[in-house]
């Protein structure tokens, strides 16, 4: 089955794992949101998944966050996530404020979770359990971003210099706008020359010339 974008995957595999949850102990919460994106410590953070905690969320849900540049091979991505997105749900069903507790660990290790309990991986057992849940869930819509490069966000435009000039001699300066603004325009350094000719305002937009 395809899914029309990766949240609607994530929320079916969830949906899929349910189940086991219930088998466990606690079930799953009812309002659990799930989406790929960079966890509250952005791009440069370690965190490979986030939950957060339904109380601080306007309408009540538990927000999980699983980062989209994990450098998994494609074809044992949707089996990687989906054990990250376990992890991050026994966050939900046991309770932000467990940590990774006995009550944490008692489900991790029931889903077939393994490995330091701050940093799981998927065992065998998990990888039996998900794989008719990964099926029915069909491809993943998703494939690693790759964040080493340029991005698009715009680059920081350098405070311009304006260009004063004596209009005796030519001697010319630049100075910053805000010391035109506060100061005045600067002093031609040959005695008698006296203010510099300067173009405060002119030409001096943020964006590209028309």
């Amino acid at each position: 089955m395809e899914q029309d974008n990766r949240e609607s995957w994530l929320n079916r595999v969830a949906v899929g794992m349910a189940p086991l949850f219930t088998a466990l102990g606690p079930p799953l919460p009812d309002r659990v949101r799930v989406a790929i994106g960079f966890t509250s410590a952005g791009r440069k953070g370690k965190a490979i998944g986030e939950c957060w905690d339904n109380r601080r969320s306007g309408d009540g849900h538990f927000e999980i966050f699983i980062r989209p540049d994990l450098a998994h091979a494609p074809d044992a991505m949707p089996a990687q996530i989906a054990a990250i997105l376990a992890h991050e749900l026994v966050h939900a069903a046991v309770g932000i404020a467990a940590g990774h507790g006995k009550p944490f660990k008692r489900i991790a290790l029931g889903l077939g979770l393994v490995g330091p309990m701050r940093a799981t991986t998927p065992g065998d057992a998990f990888l039996a359990a998900i794989a008719p849940i990964l099926t029915a869930a069909g491809p993943l819509p998703h494939a690693r971003l790759d964040t080493g490069g340029q991005t698009t966000a715009p680059k920081k435009q350098a405070a311009r210099m304006l260009k004063c000039e004596c209009q005796a001699c030519g001697y010319t300066v630049r100075t910053a706008r805000k010391w035109l603004e506060t100061a005045g325009a600067p002093l031609c350094p040959i005695e008698g020359h006296g203010p510099m000719h300067h173009d405060q305002l002119d030409n001096d937009s943020d964006g590209p010339e028309p």
